[in-house]
């Protein structure tokens, strides 16, 4: 199976993260594999997304993630001149607790 995934840093703070996250709530993203957002040595964050194609990640951050990201940053006088850019990742394994694993 052939996964899209990518990773992008973005010059927020944990705080405004949970605010987006609060505002996202248990929304549904289909197509979403997973979602892991780290936090840096200089406070910014960085995140690594897979998804199971190219289409539903960009239907989801669409109708799910914009909605939430932008009243958020625009709460904190935030306006970047547009998304950071990601970096394309080629997915070779995604292993989980229970041994399972999805082969890139």
């Amino acid at each position: 199976m052939a996964f899209f995934a990518w990773t992008q840093t973005v010059p927020i703070t944990a705080e405004i993260y949970d605010e987006i996250a609060a505002r996202m709530g248990d929304t549904p993203m289909p197509g979403l594999v997973v979602h892991v957002a780290t936090q840096n040595s200089d406070g910014s964050l960085s995140y690594l997304d897979v998804w199971e194609s190219k289409e539903a990640c960009e239907a989801a951050v669409e109708a799910v993630v914009h909605p939430a990201v932008h009243p958020t940053l625009a709460a904190h006088g935030i306006n970047p001149p547009g998304e950071p850019p990601r970096t394309p990742a080629a997915v070779l394994d995604v292993r989980f607790a229970d041994g399972t694993s999805l082969r890139g």
